[in-house]
């Protein structure tokens, strides 16, 4: 049952999180942030698929995990990547939507993801290993947990100061995907059922999807 019903969350949330990306981007003729936002729920829902799609399978079929242990531990080392583009796009929405020139915040953005990503492609966080290192993954989540901060401190002041209804719980959506993951990070391979905290982690960011829909919606 539990199989079942993980798979059809995982369907569903890809499903939804990509069509709505793929709508916002044919309905948009412009660069506009409804299109910016199109694109980063296309990436969002595309990279999780990486990992989630072997996950499904692993969860419907006889071998189950160990067949699929070098495509889940690839796609989540791509996954790994394609969540950074998601907080760099997010962070492009941001500066489109206030106003925002800092070319020094833009350095740090920047500087967090590709530090990540590096750090993500080193060998030493052993992808295809059935459990890899935890020194490793808070090694590569240190800067992407930086974006994180710097992202929901940036949303909670602008969205105030402009009293942007659309998005004023954007950095409550983006703290509490990170206050899910987090303790998976630190402590899912020792207690599995801590790992069910990815699911208000996804729906947290299903959240921020919506927010971006929904702002589009009522400014067509």
């Amino acid at each position: 049952m539990r199989a079942i019903m993980e798979s059809l969350f995982d369907i569903i949330y890809l499903t939804f999180v990509t069509s709505i990306g793929i709508y916002l981007i044919v309905k948009n003729n412009e660069e506009t942030d409804s299109r910016l936002f199109g694109i980063m729920a296309v990436v969002l829902g595309l990279g999780d698929a990486f990992h989630l799609v072997p996950r499904i399978l692993a969860l419907n079929t006889t071998n189950g995990f160990v067949a699929y242990q070098n495509a889940l531990g690839i796609g989540k080392a791509i996954t790994s990547i394609t969540m950074t583009a998601f907080y760099i796009i997010l962070y492009y929405i941001y500066k489109n939507r206030y106003n925002v020139s800092n070319k020094i915040l833009d350095i740090i953005i920047w500087g967090l993801g590709i530090i990540r990503v590096i750090i993500g492609l080193l060998p030493h966080n052993q992808w295809l290993a059935r459990v890899q290192p935890l020194d490793w993954a808070i090694y590569r989540n240190i800067p992407f947990a930086l974006m994180g901060i710097i992202l929901i401190v940036l949303f909670c002041k602008k969205s105030r100061e402009y009293e942007d209804k659309n998005f004023k719980h954007m950095w409550l959506a983006i703290t509490l995907s990170f206050g899910f993951y987090i303790p998976v990070v630190l402590w899912g391979d020792l207690n599995p059922a801590i790992g069910l905290l990815m699911i208000p982690k996804t729906l947290a960011y299903v959240w921020v999807v919506l927010m971006g829909y929904k702002d589009y919606k009522e400014n067509i």
